[in-house]
């Protein structure tokens, strides 16, 4: 017995809480369904996360609602850009320590590449363009790529990212700030974005999806060695 079905049946009264609790997202209106799993999708397949039994759950859903592999596939790659809250949050904490040596690079040049292929500029990213131009001048390649040749509307890429910064296992408030910005700059309206962090609050019942079952298998191996 696997998932949610071990805490129906040793607590049929929290199961059903935790059905009504999903079923509140899966049922707002302001998201049509296919938006809803790619929204889950991306929450599951955080690199914070990596819920794989969630994320094979919601790249079947999104199947069966009409994403195409493209879509899903977007998805993954707007989800991959978490990582850089490693420099976007470190880089600053290096300001009391000497400047880096004169090298050359053009890092306006760098900075007006990314407004423009990404659509804003965040204060966020002086540190990081400064202290290691290289590598900013990367990842804007890295994060652009699903902005030039993506599928998805802009405001659902950032309805995304709002997903992913809102988790309970990345809780990003600065990026949170930004993308709700943008997805409003983009079209967003409050009740989208609403849904957007009620999806994301329902992973806690992964706790009891994976933490039920373990018990039972333990009692019943502990019940059959007496």
């Amino acid at each position: 017995m696997t998932g949610l079905e071990a805490l129906r049946v040793t607590d049929p009264e929290f199961y059903t809480a935790c059905v009504e609790l999903m079923d509140v997202p899966r049922k707002h209106a302001a998201l049509d369904a296919r938006t809803r799993e790619l929204i889950a999708l991306a929450v599951n397949a955080a690199v914070t996360h990596l819920h794989e039994p969630g994320i094979r759950r919601h790249v079947r859903a999104a199947l069966d609602h009409g994403a195409t592999r493209e879509e899903i596939m977007e998805t993954f790659q707007l989800t991959a850009v978490l990582g850089i809250h490693a420099a976007s949050t470190g880089f600053p904490l290096l300001r009391g320590l000497p400047p880096p040596p004169n090298d050359g690079v053009d890092r306006e040049a760098i900075k007006a590449e990314f407004v423009r292929r990404r659509g804003y500029w965040d204060t966020a990213w002086e540190d990081v363009l400064q202290r290691a131009p290289a590598f900013f001048a990367a990842y804007l390649n890295f994060s652009a790529i699903p902005w030039r040749r993506g599928v998805l509307e802009p405001k659902v890429k950032e309805l995304i990212y709002i997903a992913i910064d809102a988790s309970a296992t990345h809780l990003f408030t600065d990026g949170l700030k930004v993308h709700i910005d943008n997805a409003i700059g983009h079209g967003a309206t409050p009740d989208e974005i609403v849904a957007v962090l009620e999806i994301a609050s329902t992973i806690g019942v992964q706790t009891l999806e994976v933490g039920v079952p373990i018990l039972q298998e333990e009692l019943a191996r502990r019940s059959g060695s007496a």
